[in-house]
């Protein structure tokens, strides 16, 4: 088993057991973005109420690549990595092997302990076994931008914004090497 602990998070190969754990930070999630008012990323729904949700984490955890990130046996964050970006996403294909984080989600109640930046920082590390120098990521545009100055945080760089519907995106890459 391939596992990585960095500042007492331990992250580990994810398996559909850890569905369950998934959705709930997911719908918590939900709840901590919709209590600051932000109802446009995500909606106002819990993610396992949503139509498809559950069958979509369960994919994740059978079809992708996922990564659990743990504090005390705990799981805290999750993070999905295939070999591109979903095909519902109006992306185009990077034109060279590429990972590509299709989920990056922590527990709430953990915030602020680096549990996304791990997980970034783990799928980096998988790139690079994998022999693949790019890594990307599409994420909610709107508000503030938050969401996009967290990955330039963690070395990405934006490239391509997008539409999905009325869902403005963007998408981020990162060299690694």
């Amino acid at each position: 088993m391939n596992d990585t602990t960095a500042h007492g998070i331990r992250i580990r190969p994810g398996t559909p057991a850890d569905a369950p754990a998934i959705l709930d930070m997911l719908d918590s999630a939900v709840a901590w973005m919709n209590a600051r008012g932000n109802t446009e990323q995500w909606g106002t729904v819990p993610y396992s109420q949503t139509s498809g949700g559950v069958a979509r984490v369960e994919r994740y955890t059978t079809e992708n690549a996922p990564y659990v990130a743990e504090l005390d046996g705990v799981a805290v964050g999750a993070m999905v990595l295939d070999h591109g970006p979903s095909p519902q996403m109006p992306i185009e294909a990077a034109g060279e092997p590429e990972r590509y984080v299709r989920l990056l989600v922590s527990d709430r109640a953990h915030a602020g302990r680096g549990i996304g930046a791990a997980l970034l920082s783990h799928a980096a590390d998988e790139a690079r076994r994998a022999g693949v120098d790019l890594l990307r990521v599409d994420c909610w545009a709107g508000g503030g931008g938050e969401l996009v100055a967290f990955y330039e945080r963690n070395g990405f760089a934006p490239t391509d914004r997008f539409l999905s519907g009325s869902w403005p995106g963007q998408v981020l890459a990162r060299r690694i090497g």
